[in-house]
């Protein structure tokens, strides 16, 4: 079976596994560059309107780097050209990614997850960043991503301890957006999926777009950005149609164009 596979789970969203359960989905090269064409597949696909990644096994959502490859001196198979971790981490997207944790997101694993626009996590998971106790740094985007979604001080000591945070506790601090029995995860994170999907998906994309920009632009700068995004969905097919399925009291039929 290939590193990573990618199918069509429900209408209008993908799935999106690493098949290495054997070393905890770790990421060697083969995760790296079949995991960045697979986002490339979502990203260009006009029915796929979000994707779930997760990884097999249910024992680990992704433990990080291969350190065996590490060792081996093929550190640099684990970027793509564009200089993303495991072909995700940096990958521009525009669809919307959701991440169903079973197990351990550890080290890059964890910077995977916090790369994704939402997190669904099985209770039993844990999320950790303990690169600096390896003399390492988070440097895959965790050193700054968790400190956007998590109050300051906490995310702080989580990176200067290396300590692992169990799914409850990252539920009550916002890190994740739904909790559940082992083994629901992935289900859960389609069924999320599928409720995004019941909305305009160029209308989600387009409000996406500018929400994840929110820390790094001011307040003029965003409500620029947010009058140009609507100036493109107000051209779409489906700004006539979700007025139109509310007046006649029926679903909206979205077309994404």
């Amino acid at each position: 079976m290939d590193a990573v596979t990618l199918e069509i789970a429900a209408p209008h969203v993908a799935l999106v596994t690493i098949q290495r359960p054997e070393a905890r989905n770790s990421v060697n090269g083969a995760v790296a560059q079949l995991l960045d064409q697979a986002v490339k597949t979502v990203e260009a696909d006009p029915d796929i309107w979000a994707a779930v990644l997760t990884g097999a096994g249910g024992v680990a959502f992704c433990a990080g780097a291969d350190l065996k490859e590490v060792s081996a001196g093929r550190m640099d198979d684990l970027y793509t050209s564009d200089g993303a971790f495991a072909g995700f981490v940096k990958h521009p997207r525009q669809k919307v990614w959701i991440a169903g944790v079973e197990g351990y997101a550890m080290a890059g694993g964890c910077e995977i997850a916090l790369a994704c626009d939402m997190i669904v996590a099985a209770e039993q998971s844990v999320f950790a960043l303990p690169e600096v106790m390896r003399g390492l740094i988070a440097a895959a985007g965790g050193v700054y991503r968790i400190v956007r979604a998590l109050p300051r001080a906490i995310a702080l000591e989580l990176l200067a301890t290396g300590d692992r945070l169990p799914a409850a506790r990252a539920g009550e601090l916002g890190l994740v957006n739904r909790v559940v029995p082992q083994g629901q995860a992935v289900d859960e994170a389609i069924a999320l999926a599928s409720r995004i999907c019941a909305n305009a998906p160029i209308a989600v994309r387009e409000t996406l777009g500018v929400a994840r920009k929110a820390y790094d632009l001011d307040d003029d700068a965003l409500f620029a950005l947010g009058l140009e995004a609507q100036d493109r969905v107000m051209l779409t097919e489906d700004f006539a149609e979700g007025p139109r399925a509310f007046i006649e009291k029926r679903p909206a039929i979205w077309k994404g164009r």
